[in-house]
């Protein structure tokens, strides 16, 4: 155990009653989070292998979140009509991740008749933020300060993955609220919380997501939100009983170069809280991880359960060639004007913010002891379904 968790303790009951102490508040809401904190705090000691800086983050990570459902539960106990805020057809990325979900966000969120969820005010939700100040809000200098107070190794992380105070976040952060997340297994080395959460029921998870949308949007409301996390693929029929009306966008790409790129960016990622870290055994187990994920989804699809019509996909390839005319077609698909000041907008963010602004992303499969000709055989069921292209490291 690193010494600096004599001076951090990740032990349950202190870190609750650090979170009343800190806020003054002592209700919590329901008990739902409870389960997964547990899980995650003994997969941290158990299996993370903590350094000094994982053993501060997981600290301050998991102690937020604590203080946060105080926070809430006590801004809808004031104003118990949070609650009764519409969320209505909300249009939501699923995916695995790197496979261009990120920008296709940053540029939906671009058209000003939709809602993203800024990073500042997912991290920091209470009070519900207000239309006239959302972007001068002093919560935004305050995340940005933790942003930047941050590991040596961001700067090479952010051009894998751009980070910002006002840019929009993954769903995941939300879902943090109630300690199950695959938020935590891309900050700390925990494989077995994520097996575990694989097994979980979602929709406890989906309907405390809604009441955080609801807080979000009482006073800075907007036409459609536009959402986004790699998690949601494994929730799609919890998503559809709690958003009935949710429109999904699902992308796609080479699974080899996903597998490829994840295990880079988890890699430093995860050497940032652990200096132990395998980046063969995180390959192989995001390999089998997001197998299992893509089956789901296509189970469900296949079911029959909801119409293939609230679907749209999105090739890789084909959104990053012209990401204007792909988001052209997605409005379409779903009936959704495409107005001259969206789309002159979602222009200017890609003139200002040019692909590999922050540096280029490189790797292979084989330096994480993948087999390149093996992975396809397993993505085979997902190829062939969705007809993706995959070559990315195969011998000709």
């Amino acid at each position: 155990m690193s010494a600096a968790s004599t001076n951090t303790r990740l032990e349950e009951n202190a870190l609750l009653n650090e979170a009343m102490l800190n806020t003054g508040l002592a209700d919590f809401g329901d008990d739902i989070f409870r389960e997964g904190l547990g899980v995650l705090l003994e997969t941290l000691e158990g299996e993370a292998k903590l350094n000094d800086y994982g053993y501060e983050f997981a600290h301050r990570d998991i102690l937020r979140n604590l203080e946060n459902r105080l926070r809430v539960t006590e801004d809808q106990k004031r104003h118990p009509d949070i609650l009764d805020v519409k969320i209505e057809k909300p249009i939501i990325i699923v995916s695995p991740p790197r496979t261009g979900s990120t920008i296709l966000h940053h540029l939906m969120a671009q058209d000003p008749d939709s809602r993203s969820l800024a990073t500042w005010e997912c991290n920091l939700p209470s009070p519900p933020p207000q239309t006239a100040s959302r972007d001068t809000d002093p919560r935004i200098a305050q995340w940005e300060q933790v942003m930047g107070s941050g590991h040596l190794s961001e700067r090479e992380f952010k051009a894998m993955h751009p980070m910002g105070a006002r840019m929009p976040e993954e769903c995941l952060t939300l879902m943090a609220f109630d300690f199950k997340s695959q938020i935590f297994n891309y900050q700390f080395n925990v494989p077995s919380y994520e097996l575990w959460l694989e097994e979980q029921d979602l929709l406890p998870v989906y309907e405390t997501h809604r009441r955080l949308l609801q807080q979000l949007q009482w006073r800075c409301p907007r036409k459609r939100w536009v959402l986004k996390a790699v998690g949601h693929l494994w929730g799609l029929k919890e998503i559809f009983a709690v958003y009935p009306d949710v429109r999904i966008v699902q992308t796609h790409r080479d699974p080899l170069r996903v597998i490829g790129s994840l295990t880079s960016l988890m890699t430093l990622g995860l050497g940032m809280t652990s200096d132990e870290i395998d980046s063969s055994a995180i390959g192989t187990h995001w390999a089998d991880s997001w197998i299992k994920a893509l089956q789901k989804t296509i189970d469900f699809r296949d079911s029959g359960a909801v119409p293939e019509q609230r679907f749209f996909d999105v090739h890789y390839n084909e959104s990053m060639k012209d990401p204007v005319a792909m988001i052209a077609r997605i409005y379409a698909h779903f009936g959704i004007e495409f107005s001259a000041g969206a789309e002159r907008r979602i222009t200017d963010f890609l003139a200002n913010n040019p692909k590999d602004k922050l540096g280029a992303h490189r790797y292979t499969l084989q330096q994480y002891g993948l087999d390149p000709e093996k992975l396809k055989q397993r993505y085979q069921f997902y190829l062939d379904r969705f007809d993706v292209d995959c070559s990315f490291g195969l011998q000709d």
